[in-house]
């Protein structure tokens, strides 16, 4: 695993959504019902409504498990150029993927695996890819902050 230790912001941000985007079959979005959503959350969602594979309610997603009966709605996304597209115009950060001005978590599925995990409002995102080849690509992201974990 590859802990990320620094918010991938501007080209950082961009050369990594690029590289999930190569690398990636579909990410995930996540909308708190406990949270308000922003007029700008919304228009996210709206967009990417031609990329949407599944909306699913459940009570963990990557990075997170609710507890007390809570459940999010978890909205499931293939890894378009229209959609890379608009997660490079709408963000500049990784981090910034936070209710109620943005759905939450961005994170990326390869296959049936996780590949980028991204808890956005705890300012937590991490690799989970073994493969050789991904890691060659996500080590020479330049300025890219991580560490072997």
């Amino acid at each position: 695993m590859l802990l990320i230790t620094s918010d991938p912001r501007d080209e950082v941000y961009r050369d990594v959504i690029d590289k999930a985007f190569k690398y990636c079959d579909e990410f995930i979005l996540v909308v708190r019902k406990d949270l308000s959503l922003s007029s700008q959350a919304k228009l996210v969602l709206s967009s990417l409504s031609n990329s949407l594979i599944e909306i699913s309610e459940q009570f963990e997603w990557p990075g997170t498990m609710l507890g007390g009966g809570e459940s999010a709605i978890v909205n499931y996304f293939k890894t378009d150029n229209h959609a890379k597209k608009i997660l490079k115009e709408v963000s500049n950060s990784l981090h910034s993927w936070v209710q109620p001005d943005l759905p939450e978590d961005l994170s990326f599925i390869k296959g049936n695996n996780l590949w980028l995990v991204n808890t956005s409002h705890e300012s937590e995102s991490y690799f989970v890819t073994e493969e050789k080849e991904d890691l060659e690509e996500i080590l020479g992201i330049r300025n890219l902050q991580i560490k072997q974990k």
